[in-house]
């Protein structure tokens, strides 16, 4: 059933704002923006860059006439902390593709930490097949689970910090600062290509966007718990200083 904020049980949302949120694994972002829009009833949600469904951590939702902040805070520079597995290949290049390929040689500590520091700095990188960048007025993914692989454009990215916090192979959990459009699964695929061993991503979390992390988001039960005069009263709280940065 299509939503409708004038058939809502409940009156019409005026919350405005930036709202950070905690996804849990398995919720695509659009589940966030639709649950928030249709618990609390606010007309206009959106959010500000897609993490996968296997993915958790910060997504900011923009309500109201902040939706007109979208791009800009798309745009803006992002942490994550990861888990890079070796030894495997999958069509989607984390755990929910398919295996393609799995390989027991695999290299030692030190070749794992030199291929790292390689990819620190600015560098071009291909968007993946499974992603929802749009060719042709399709997404890519739509054309990948249709079975079709189509050429793709490059993309200019940068990672300014890429650090090993964690290296018992087959696994390496590391923690990297990148700038927009940087798809941390091909960051895997391509560290595992270069060792020869093949990659992917097996865990991701976002923790910053911009100035926003993850100390100041709220998560899904919490939201679960609050009324509309709840929800209401939290996002006036944090309106001021909204207001204030973005100049609203």
């Amino acid at each position: 059933m299509r939503y409708n904020p004038k058939k809502h049980r409940l009156p019409i949302c005026p919350a405005a704002g930036i709202l950070p949120v905690d996804k849990p694994a398995t919720w695509t972002s659009f589940d966030v923006v639709n649950f928030v829009r249709a618990r609390f009833n606010v007309p206009k949600v959106g959010h500000c860059g897609t993490l996968d469904p296997m993915a958790t951590g910060l997504l900011l939702l923009v309500l109201g006439k902040f939706t007109t902040l979208s791009g800009r805070l798309s745009g803006e520079d992002k942490a994550y902390n990861g888990t890079l597995m070796l030894g495997v290949e999958t069509d989607s290049g984390d755990l929910d593709g398919k295996v393609i390929n799995r390989s027991a040689d695999l290299p030692d500590e030190a070749q794992v930490r030199e291929v790292f520091a390689g990819f620190i700095g600015k560098s071009q990188q291909l968007p993946p097949m499974y992603s929802a960048v749009k060719v042709g007025g399709k997404k890519l993914y739509e054309l990948a689970r249709e079975g079709q692989e189509i050429e793709r454009e490059p993309r200019d990215i940068e990672i300014t910090r890429l650090n090993i916090t964690r290296l018992e192979l087959p696994e390496v959990d590391f923690e990297m600062d990148c700038s927009k459009g940087t798809y941390v699964r091909t960051l895997c695929t391509d560290i595992g290509a270069e060792l020869g061993c093949g990659g992917i991503l097996s865990d991701l979390r976002r923790t910053r966007c911009g100035r926003f992390t993850l100390d100041g988001a709220v998560t899904l039960d919490e939201l679960k718990n609050m009324d509309q005069e709840q929800f209401t009263a939290m996002m006036a709280a944090r309106l001021v200083k909204d207001l204030k940065d973005f100049g609203l």
